[in-house]
């Protein structure tokens, strides 16, 4: 017996349930607690999603512009910090990273709506 199947089975029991099914493409609101000396907040991150890795200890890297200047910031699934996902439009894309939209400005980093 390999600790393989062990492993999946206590790893399948930590991973969240509460969030919604994304992927690369799409546009979310991220709910992120913010601790400022001994009161929290929420704090939303709106972006587009441009990577999400799986396994025990996914993450996902969420992309958007501010003030001209591109802010990534990656959010672990597990973490205690991300309170809420909300899932605002949906894209089709053919690719599973989008880092190429790092490069790109304006009407030119759209991507194509489903509807």
């Amino acid at each position: 017996m390999s600790i393989s199947p062990i492993m999946d089975k206590v790893l399948a029991k930590l991973q969240r349930k509460d969030l919604p099914s994304f992927q690369p493409g799409d546009t979310v609101r991220v709910q992120v607690k913010i601790t400022e000396g001994d009161k929290e907040r929420l704090q939303a991150f709106e972006g587009t999603v441009i990577a999400y890795n799986r396994g025990p200890q996914a993450s996902f890297t969420v992309r958007k512009i501010s003030f001209g200047q591109g802010v990534e910031r990656i959010f672990p699934i597990n973490s205690k910090v991300l309170d809420k996902i909300e899932v605002l439009r949906s894209s089709r894309v053919r690719r599973a990273k989008l880092f190429y939209l790092r490069a790109l400005k304006g009407k030119h980093a759209r991507l194509r709506e489903i509807e």
